[in-house]
């Protein structure tokens, strides 16, 4: 079974979309592995701060299955789409991997190329994935965090523990 990774983020009613975001995905995939939640400023536009997260599980479900549960999810939480990309949300979930699947040819963003962007998607996902490597790079997501710029990116551990 392939080995999935996540990235969650919310910056409205951001504890309680969280918390139900991970009992939602508890009761679909099981076991999770849950990074700590870093909270960091919003990007892209003026908002409130985010709680983010990356978590782990393994699925025997494909790829656009799983895609397709999260966009649910999502919705189940408040989720309104047609919204700008850089905007406030009540939860946001994207697919960071999916085991050594690479259709970024195909034109899907699998690996997310988020990855190698921005903070709060590497330094969780590196906390609990570092020794797992890139479909790409072939670099490890410790590495890849070791090299990373993130003084332009404020992120700093949140309260909020599960």
């Amino acid at each position: 079974m392939p080995q999935v990774y996540l990235s969650l983020g919310s910056n409205i009613d951001r504890e309680q979309s969280i918390q139900q975001a991970i009992k939602q995905l508890t009761a679909e995939y099981g076991l999770l592995k849950i990074s700590t939640v870093y909270e960091s400023e919003a990007v892209g536009f003026e908002g409130d701060a985010f709680y983010n997260l990356v978590v782990g599980f393994e699925t025997d479900l494909q790829w656009e299955q799983v895609q397709q549960q999260l966009r649910q999810i999502e919705e189940d939480n408040g989720r309104e789409r047609g919204s700008e990309k850089f905007s406030s949300r009540t939860l946001d979930i994207d697919l960071l991997i999916y085991g050594d699947l690479d259709l970024q040819k195909q034109g899907v963003d699998l690996p997310r190329a988020e990855i190698f962007k921005y903070a709060f998607v590497l330094r969780p996902l590196a906390e609990i994935a570092g020794t797992e490597c890139h479909p790409q790079s072939g670099e490890s997501y410790a590495e890849i965090w070791e090299r990373f710029d993130s003084t332009p990116q404020s992120l700093w551990a949140a309260a909020l523990q599960f």
